[in-house]
Parts: structure tokens; C-alpha cells; sequence
């Protein structure tokens, strides 16, 4: 497995993260192979090895101390310890022995044989019945702690296929002096909490609640597995002989066509590495090897951008051998993150009680915010910082405005107060800009404001704002990374959560920032969110503002272990279900003084507001959206009833998947996507509108392989290719979380043969999933379209209340599937597809 040690975004402002713990980082995470032993009773080879095979040929690893589970474990209170192990052929059958060690610190452990000489690795060593082959491994260290060295004996059998198996063996070693652990972990020791703590597998660990104490050692085990996962999803597309084409338009852009590409490759693939080896004419590799990056993946290809340094090695259509390779750098953070929440005491900020806040009966009165009572509550709470060291929360049901609260409160910080330091992030780039965009809306200095982009960040995606000010290098259209003096100096400072972690390791000191705001942190998981807190956060001077939805999409997690025991759980979520003080009361509702829900939709159209509010908001939304913006399409002409904008149409369709692509698609209501498309552009130009504009038609499906049929379908439809649609967005529900469009039409693709039985059920996939149904159906502020078949949405309780509600109110159309209790008699009728 390749690793690069300078990836395309790197975490600082020129070195190294100031220090790495032996378990956690950097090659670390192989001791998780041995937890996923433990948890899944399998361990994920190296390419050319099978899976594990019960040793049936006798062979055993002996050492002293013995191991159990695997494991061989000691505490040494002198600098030097040497363990010897044993391998012994006790069976009838020859074998050929394969070693390996994995130096996960360097210069602590090293490995000789018999004879006292260093061995890094054995290959193909003869073992025959009745013999033994020794090996010493030598501990060697200054400095107390944990340490880990892990012992892979590969073997395999002389017949014919061969059969392959391991033995693994995780030395870990615990130096102490003669003082006692102390009571709570420290950054020192956080790493190896898992171990000082209680000594349990990781499987005991895992199952645990999370607290204070095992918090560190938890979300490094989770971050663990997730690396795992994500090596092992990546490393299944690696190609040793394909032709990669240049993209038309782009100097530095190549493709890659890959047949089967998963649904969730965009997310696997995104932001890696990738390792190119051009390949000459015999096939042969010339050794060559260009590192890129992988730009954007789509549902049939692959888009890797290289520097222009590479761009003139490569030829159109060019056969490579292409590896990917998992950038290390964000989990490296995460781990580094995990660390210092000890370091820097944030208990409170973590595992908040509210003892040490400040409770401030006097409020300050506030300048120019009127009109909404929750929103004036959240801004007064954030300005006086009187929740901290506790975050404070606020709770933002779509439509509701929490971006502009946050924006709000920083406006209110500027005017009130002559000293302040203000750490703006969110997890994405768009969401990032957006916030960014929202403040410099209403900061007049354009000096306050300081975005800094990761140097991965494509220049061509900064947005074109004169009041912008960041770090792109204009008159060298590059970016750069400023000083610590320059990037200290500004006021406020807007960055990802992931690049946080370059102000970290560029020493800005903790205490520099007096306000520190996470927004949409509803899609951050927890260690990401801390990545901020865990090394520029005095508790006790800066006060921490997470904004979000818990019922919106949440973190996006690959390994589903991981994603099982809390990764996929947002630090904003975990505070709102675990934390008194951030819990709905049944008599007084939520305490102001922690958490305010917002409760004002400034987006909808009531009719289009209702299901989700029910759903998900115990009906408390309020509709206050204008209404030259929500009811601009009651009374268009295609509409089943004038003045609800809501349409639901009924399709019976199939759904089909192409030869070796597992995503999904539906042509029937690709089609009738289509008219509805068209009656919407003939509705634009009879108002004199000739483009499209962004964010006025949204087009939302569940699978990539739907998107791309209704891209096509903009291009090749007679009528439609006439029409300038380039601002239509096509994409996933992930893709429109946090946006909103004037019309939405969504593909919801999952359909059957035959008609749904009572009590027959369906496997919805992405469709049954009530986060998604959430953000797709908030998405839209004066027309929604859903085109989906109600013969299988029906068996979905959410999706069938949705679909009555339609029908009740006269917004259904197409096919009706009856409700008889009789399953016999379930019946369809097809209304015609001419939708008018």
C-alpha cells in the first residue's frame, strides 16, 4: 500500500503536525487489522494473499511473554526489553515462511534472528516438519509511553495451488517510570487509553458509552476503521493497463472510464491521490510515476487533475497503470484533534454541565435585530458568551435562517465590542463560501474578513468577489499559504473545519480566538467539528456556536463498524440526545440559554412546508416566506389543483441497472421528468425569461446512474437541447443539502414488476432513508414535483403519508394504486401520460 508523505494538501504552514502518537498516526493504523480479528473474525490481506484459513498444518508462534488474542503485551520500567519468538513447523507438511514488521515508531523496536542480525523481512524460507526458525525483537527507548510493533508471518504451502494463510502477532509495550498513571489521561497517553485504561479488546471498548475518559482513544479506534474501509473501497478501482484521455477544455484534466463505478464513489474517490505510471508500448511500466489528485468523479468516469509540470508526459489516450491512495492528511488531523482534548482540558466543551458557566441575567440590548424573537434570543446568548465554556446550539430546521443568525451575531460582535477574534468554518468548501459570502454582505471592512482556502482548492472555483480577501496569489493564479503574523492579524477568519488544522501546526496560539462558529455542523462528524476547539480553544475565553439540523444529513461515513458505534454521529447531535442541558423539556421546551430551535421558515410555500413539519418538527414551523417567492407558481397552468403547488406523480416504471454498474435508473420517469421540464421552460419564456438562472430549477435523484440518464436527456431531447439549461442542477440529495431552489423536481428511480402485495417488502435503498427525505423535500421554496412509483413508496410509512397528503389535497396524478384490503384485488389505473 503506497502512501504519499506530501499530499496535495498538506496540514500547516510548512512541517509536520508537531507530533505524532506511535498507536494513532501515521502507520498505526495497522494494529486495527488486529481489532477487526477481534470484531469481525476476518483480517484484510495484502493483494496475492487469501483470506485467513484455520491453520491445519500445525504451525505455532510462541514467544515470552505468551500473547493472547494476538496480542503480546508487557510494562518494562527499564529502557530495554527483548522479547523472543519462536515459529515451529509441527505438522507433516513443508512450508514456505514470509516476515514482516512494521516500524510504527521508528528507532524504538528492532528485529534480529538467531545469529544477531537485523532482519527487516524473510521471504520464502524453507520450514519442514520439525523445525523452528527464532526471532528477538529488541525494545529500545529513552522516553516513556506506549509502543507498538506488529509481526506478520505469512505462510504458504509448496503444493499446488498453494494455501495461504498468517499469523499475526501486535507486541505492545508499555514503559513506565515508577510513578503512577495519573488519574485522568493526558495528551501523552490519550493514544494509548484503550490499553491503560482497562485493558479490554477493542471490541469491549467500542461498547462502552462514550465519556471523558475513553473519548480519545474511541474516536482513534473509529477513525481507524473508517481508514480501513476507505483504503480498502479505493484500492478495489486501482487499474494496471488503461488508456486515460485529456478532458476537452481543461490543459491540466484527464479521465479515467471505469465500468463499475459504486454509487458511493464520488465520496470514496474525491479529493485522494492518485499514482499514475505511463505505460511504453511492450505494456511494460517505464517507472515514471506522476502523483495527481482526483478532481471529480461522475457516473461513468473518473476526472484526475495533475500539476502543468506532468501535463506534458502524457498523450491522448495514453494506457496507464493508475493506483489510488488515501490522503492521510484530514484523518491525521482528526487523530492529532482526538489527542488534545486533554492537553487543553475541554472537558466542559465536550461533556458540558453547565457548573461553570456564566449564566448572565442582563442580556445586551442589541442594535438593528427585530422581527425574530428566537433568532434575537440565539444572538443575544452568543454576543455575551454566556454559555461557555459550553457551545452553544442552534437548532436550524430549513428555511429558518441559521447561516444569517451566525452572521447576525458576528455583525453584533463587530458593533458592540472594540476587541474580538472570530474563527468562521463550516465542512465543505460551497458551505464555507456561502458563510463567507453571508458576511462580507454585512461587514464593511473588507479587511476584517480573511478566507483561507486549502491549496487542493481548484482556483477556478474561488468565487469572483471584489470584497473578497484570501489567499490566492492573483498575480500568480496560485495559492499560498500566509504567514502566522499575517493570518493572526485579521479579525475573522473563514476556513473548512479540515484546514483548521494548517492554523494549528502554524501555532496560533489557544486563546487567540474569542468566538469560534461551526456551521452545518449537523454534517461534520465529531472529530472533524474538534479539529478547531483541540488546539486554538481556551474554554474558558472563547466561546463555541454550532448551528445544524439532526434531522438533516448527517457526517457521510464508509465503513459501516465504524459508522455503528458513533462516527456517523455529529458532535451537534450528540450534545442534542445525550446532554441535559441541550434537551427538549416537556413543560418549558429548550433552555435559551444552551440551545435555541429557530422556528420561522423563510423558504416555503406552506403546502410544501407541512409533511416535514409534521415529520420532523413536532409542527412548530412557522411559514413566514414572502410571498411574491413561494407562490409564484399556484397558478400554473399544470398544476392538478391552483394554489397547491405540490405535485406528486405516480409512474409505473422499472428499475434498471447497467452490466457491471451496480447504480440504478428509471427511464419511464426520466420521461416523464422530461415534460414537466419543458412546460416549466415554455412557463419561463411566456414570462420573458430566456435562461434558466442558477437556483431556480433543481433536479434531484437518488442514484448516480439516474442523474446521468436525465443529464443525457437535456442534451439529446430535441426540445430541450434548443434551451440553455446549463443552470440546471442535476445531482444527488447530498448535492443539494444547505441550498435552495424556486422549483425542485425529484426521480425517486426504486420500482417493481408487479404490483406491491400487502405485506410484501421492499429494500428502498437511498429512498428509505426519513434524513433524505427531509432535505429533498426542504429544498424547494415555490414548486415541488415528485415522480415516483406508488406501488413500492406506499410500504414506506413516511413515503406513504406523503403521497395520501397529495392525493388528499388534489396534488396527485398518474397511476393509483387501491387501498382494498384484499391483495387479490389490488388493482392499477394508468392515466394518460399527457400531463394536461
Amino acid at each position: 500500500m503506497q502512501h504519499s508523505a506530501n499530499s496535495k494538501e498538506d496540514v500547516k504552514c510548512g512541517a509536520e503536525p508537531r507530533r505524532e502518537r506511535p498507536l494513532w498516526c501515521k502507520e498505526g493504523r495497522m494494529s486495527v487489522a488486529l481489532s477487526l480479528v477481534w470484531m469481525q473474525e476476518r483480517v484484510r490481506c495484502d493483494k496475492g494473499w487469501t483470506q485467513l484459513v484455520p491453520n491445519t498444518y500445525d504451525i505455532t508462534v510462541t514467544s515470552d511473554p505468551a500473547s493472547i488474542e494476538d496480542k503480546i503485551c508487557l510494562t518494562v520500567y527499564e529502557n530495554k526489553k527483548v522479547v523472543p519468538l519462536t515459529v515451529k513447523n509441527s505438522g507433516v507438511t513443508t512450508v514456505y515462511l514470509n516476515f514482516s514488521a512494521s516500524d510504527l515508531v521508528k528507532n524504538i523496536f528492532t528485529v534480529r534472528d538467531s545469529h544477531g542480525i537485523v532482519i527487516k523481512a524473510i521471504e520464502q524460507h524453507t520450514l519442514r516438519p520439525g523445525e523452528a526458525y527464532e526471532i528477538k525483537v529488541h525494545f529500545y527507548s529513552h522516553h516513556a509511553g506506549f509502543y507498538e510493533q506488529l509481526l506478520v508471518f505469512k505462510f504458504e504451502t509448496c503444493q499446488q495451488p498453494p494455501d495461504k494463510f498468517e499469523i499475526m502477532r501486535l507486541l505492545e509495550i508499555i514503559q513506565q517510570t515508577s510513578l503512577n498513571d495519573e488519574p485522568l489521561p493526558t495528551a501523552a497517553s490519550s493514544s494509548c487509553n484503550l490499553q491503560l485504561v482497562n485493558r479490554t479488546p477493542a471490541h469491549g471498548e467500542l461498547q462502552a458509552p462514550l465519556n471523558w475518559r475513553n473519548y480519545s482513544s474511541r474516536f482513534h479506534l473509529l477513525l481507524h476503521l473508517e481508514e480501513l474501509q476507505h483504503e480498502t473501497d479505493i484500492e478495489k478501482y486501482n487499474k494496471d493497463d488503461v488508456p486515460m484521455f485529456m478532458h476537452s477544455g481543461y490543459t491540466d484534466l484527464f479521465t479515467l472510464r471505469i465500468s463499475d463505478i459504486a454509487e458511493d464513489l464520488t465520496v470514496k474517490l474525491s479529493g485522494n491521490l492518485v499514482l499514475v505510471t505511463p505505460l511504453d508500448q511492450s505494456g511494460g511500466a517505464n517507472k515514471i510515476i506522476h502523483k495527481g489528485w482526483v478532481h471529480y468523479v461522475d457516473a461513468e468516469q473518473v476526472y484526475l487533475q495533475f500539476d502543468q509540470k506532468c501535463v506534458s508526459h502524457f498523450k491522448e489516450s495514453m494506457r496507464v497503470s493508475v493506483n489510488f491512495v488515501l490522503d492521510r492528511i484530514p484523518l491525521r488531523n482528526q487523530h492529532r484533534a482526538a489527542e488534545l482534548v486533554y492537553t487543553h482540558r475541554l472537558r466542559e466543551v465536550l461533556f458540558p454541565t453547565g457548573d461553570r458557566s456564566s449564566h448572565h441575567s442582563h442580556l445586551p440590548r442589541l442594535l438593528e435585530l427585530k422581527g425574530n424573537p428566537e433568532q434575537r434570543v440565539a444572538v443575544q446568548h452568543i454576543v455575551a458568551a454566556s454559555a461557555k465554556p459550553a457551545p452553544y446550539v442552534v437548532f436550524g430546521p430549513p428555511g429558518t435562517g441559521k447561516t444569517m443568525t451566525l452572521v447576525k451575531a458576528i455583525e453584533q460582535i463587530v458593533m458592540t465590542q472594540t476587541s474580538y477574534k472570530i474563527l468562521a468554518c463550516a465542512n465543505s468548501n460551497s458551505a464555507t463560501d456561502h458563510l463567507c459570502q453571508k458576511i462580507l454582505e454585512r461587514i464593511t471592512d473588507r479587511h476584517e474578513v480573511y478566507r483561507l482556502y486549502a491549496l487542493s482548492c481548484p482556483v477556478t472555483s474561488i468565487p469572483h468577489n471584489e470584497k473578497l480577501f484570501c489567499n490566492l496569489n492573483r498575480a500568480r493564479n496560485i495559492l499560498v499559504i500566509p504567514s502566522k503574523e499575517e493570518l493572526m492579524r485579521h479579525n475573522i477568519m473563514v476556513t473548512t473545519l479540515l484546514n483548521v488544522g494548517r492554523l494549528v501546526t502554524g501555532g496560533i496560539p489557544p486563546g487567540h480566538y474569542t468566538y469560534i462558529f461551526v456551521d452545518e455542523a449537523g454534517q461534520a462528524t465529531e472529530t472533524q467539528c474538534i479539529i478547531p476547539f483541540a488546539g486554538l480553544l481556551n474554554p474558558q475565553k472563547c466561546q463555541v456556536v454550532l448551528a445544524g439540523d439532526i434531522n438533516q444529513l448527517g457526517p457521510v461515513i464508509m465503513s459501516k463498524l465504524a459508522e455503528k458505534h458513533g462516527l456517523g454521529v455529529s458532535l451537534l447531535e450528540r450534545l442534542m440526545r445525550d446532554i441535559n442541558l441541550y434537551k427538549l423539556h416537556e413543560t418549558y421546551g429548550f433552555n435559551n440559554r444552551f440551545v435555541t430551535k429557530l422556528l420561522r421558515n423563510y423558504r416555503s410555500h406552506p403546502a410544501l412546508l407541512k409533511i416535514p413539519n409534521e415529520l420532523f418538527y413536532k409542527g412548530e414551523l412557522q411559514a413566514f416566506a414572502p410571498e411574491e417567492k413561494c407562490s409564484s407558481f399556484c397558478d400554473w397552468e399544470c398544476l392538478p389543483k391552483k394554489g397547491f403547488p405540490l405535485i406528486f406523480h405516480g409512474v409505473a416504471g422499472t428499475d434498471q441497472r447497467d452490466f457491471n454498474n451496480p447504480s440504478l435508473y428509471n427511464m419511464a420517469e426520466v420521461e416523464v421528468l422530461k415534460e414537466y421540464l419543458k412546460a416549466l421552460v415554455d412557463h419561463f419564456h411566456k414570462k420573458g425569461v430566456t435562461k434558466i438562472e442558477p437556483k431556480e430549477i433543481g433536479i434531484i435523484a437518488p442514484y448516480r446512474k439516474q442523474v446521468a440518464k436525465i443529464q443525457k436527456a437535456l442534451q439529446t431531447d430535441k426540445d430541450l437541447r434548443k434551451e440553455d439549461l446549463e443552470n440546471v442542477l442535476v445531482g444527488s440529495v447530498e448535492q443539494f443539502q444547505g441550498q435552495e431552489f424556486s422549483v425542485i423536481l425529484m426521480s425517486t428511480v426504486r420500482s417493481t414488476f408487479k404490483l406491491t402485495k400487502r405485506k410484501q417488502h421492499f429494500t428502498l435503498g437511498f429512498v428509505n432513508n426519513e434524513k433524505r427525505f427531509n432535505v429533498a423535500l426542504t429544498r424547494v421554496q415555490a414548486l415541488l414535483i415528485v415522480v415516483g412509483d406508488p406501488r413500492v413508496l406506499k410500504t414506506d410509512p413516511i413515503w406513504n403519508k406523503f403521497i395520501q397528503y397529495c392525493y388528499r389535497e388534489g396534488g396527485y396524478r398518474g397511476i393509483t394504486v387501491s387501498d382494498a384490503e384484499d391483495e387479490d384485488d389490488t388493482r392499477t389505473t394508468v392515466q394518460s401520460l399527457n400531463l394536461w
